[in-house]
Order: structure tokens, then C-alpha cells, then sequence
């Protein structure tokens, strides 16, 4: 009986400029060779958390799985770095399907910047006096002033990251939910942040800009000095993120909210 073909015949391999990372993709590429990224059927990615994030925005509309290894440092986007048997280790993977945020800024000019963010937006203050921020979700203020360094909105991919360090909660993979988390928050002192389900329409305002300019950030993309930003998840964009089996997102991300 002939053996049946693995749907992952053709493989491409990106990897971060460490070291590490590097002479992991010399090897592999050697071992089962490398196919164009565009070209994959699946795409492994060699570095750590920031090189799969990289990834994900570079491919973001070719529906290509992203299989990460970890060649960096945390590595909680990334399996288990191992060269033997990866193309067994891609048929049993399990695959995460999530969405990114769509983040449009407006400049006081009325100018709109677009930019998508796997992990979260974040609002800054960009000098030494606090923000002024007003929220609305769906069209009715929430929150009228909240004088804070910053705020941000993250989807449960990115809930472990800057979220998490900011004191926000961990959310499930498939929570129908964003995190909105604020960042060293003056008055209201309280207030912690709230959950928003994730059909909701983000709008957060700039307050006295002008005194207190604010920047807005998608994942790794800034752009300064913006006065209103609108967020909503990207529903008709997938990613496609591959797991070993026990070890997929929604695993780590259960597992993270046991650590202490």
C-alpha cells in the first residue's frame, strides 16, 4: 500500500537574525528543504514571540498556518524547538484560529492612519503630563475622563502580554471578548478596566489634546499625536497559529492564569 502524502509537502522556514535562530534555519532548510513562503503549506517560524508576530503580519492574508519554535526567549507563541520528526509534528498539530484588531487613528488634521495588531492597541501619553482619555463603546460614553499614562485593548491572543502586565485579565482563546485595560490610571484610581465583547466599536478620545498629546500603537506600529482612535476586531481576517498537541493556545493560556 502506497503511503499516504502529508498535506505538508511543502514547507518554508523564516527565522530572526539570532543566532540561534539562524543556524536552526540552515539546518532544517538542509534537512526538508524550503519552499517559498507563499508558496507553503505551512510556514515554521524560528525565533521568538516577536519574529512569530512578524510572521503573522506578513502573511496576514494568505490563510498560511504558522508554526513557531522556539529559537528566542520567552516563546509563548512557540513549540518546543526540535528538528526530528517535524513533519509528523505538522500533521498533528493543533491549530488556533484567531482574529486581529482593526485600529484606525485620526490626526487633528481629520487624516486616518490604519493599522492591524494580533496582540493589543495601546494609547501613550507622549510627554510628561498624564492623558486625558474619554472611552465609548458602540457610540455611548462609558467613560467621560480618565486621566491615566495610557490604555489599551487586547484580544485573548495578546491578553498574556502587555495586558497582563498592566494588570489586565487573561482571557480564553475563544472568549467572544477584548480586554480594555488601563494603564497606570490616576482618577478614576479604581477603575481596573473592563471586558467588551468583541463585536463591540472601540472609540477613545483624546482629551486637551494639544496640552497632552497621545500616541496610538498597533502591535509595532506607532503613530503620534492622534486625537480619536477607532478599534473593532477584524472578523474577516484569519490566522492560523499550530500548536503541538497539549500544548496548544488555549493550554497555555488556562495554564498562565495558575502561575504566580
Amino acid at each position: 500500500m502506497a503511503k499516504q502524502k502529508s498535506k505538508f509537502e511543502k514547507i518554508a522556514f523564516v527565522a530572526s537574525e539570532v543566532g540561534e535562530a539562524a543556524e536552526a534555519l540552515a539546518r532544517l532548510s538542509a534537512r526538508y528543504g524550503s519552499a517559498e513562503p507563499r508558496e507553503a503549506d505551512a510556514i515554521v517560524a524560528l525565533g521568538g514571540d516577536g519574529l512569530m508576530l512578524q510572521t503573522l503580519h506578513r502573511y496576514m492574508n494568505d490563510r498560511i498556518p504558522i508554526y513557531g519554535m522556539n529559537r528566542g526567549s520567552v516563546g509563548f507563541l512557540m513549540n518546543e524547538y526540535r528538528e526530528d520528526g517535524l513533519l509528523e509534528r505538522l500533521a498533528e498539530a493543533e491549530v488556533s484560529r484567531v482574529h486581529p484588531l482593526s485600529m484606525v487613528a485620526y490626526d487633528a488634521q481629520g487624516k486616518a492612519s490604519k493599522a492591524l495588531a494580533i496582540n493589543e492597541v495601546s494609547l501613550f501619553r507622549e510627554r510628561f503630563q498624564a492623558a486625558k482619555l474619554a472611552i465609548s463603546i458602540d457610540g455611548t460614553v462609558r467613560m467621560e475622563e480618565l486621566i491615566c499614562d495610557g490604555v489599551l485593548v487586547a484580544t485573548p491572543a495578546g491578553s498574556t502580554a502587555y495586558n497582563l502586565s498592566a494588570h489586565g485579565p487573561i482571557l480564553p482563546i475563544n472568549a467572544p471578548l477584548l480586554a480594555l485595560t488601563p494603564i497606570s490610571p490616576f482618577r478614576p484610581r479604581r477603575w481596573r478596566g473592563a471586558l467588551v465583547p468583541n463585536r463591540a466599536r472601540i472609540s477613545i478620545t483624546a482629551l486637551e489634546h494639544e496640552k497632552r498629546p497621545v500616541s496610538a500603537v498597533a502591535d509595532a506600529v506607532e503613530m503620534r499625536n492622534v486625537i480619536r482612535v477607532e478599534i473593532e476586531q477584524a472578523r474577516t481576517i484569519d490566522l492560523f497559529m499550530m500548536f503541538d498537541p497539549g500544548h496548544s493556545l488555549d493550554e497555555r493560556i488556562l495554564a498562565e492564569q495558575f502561575r504566580y
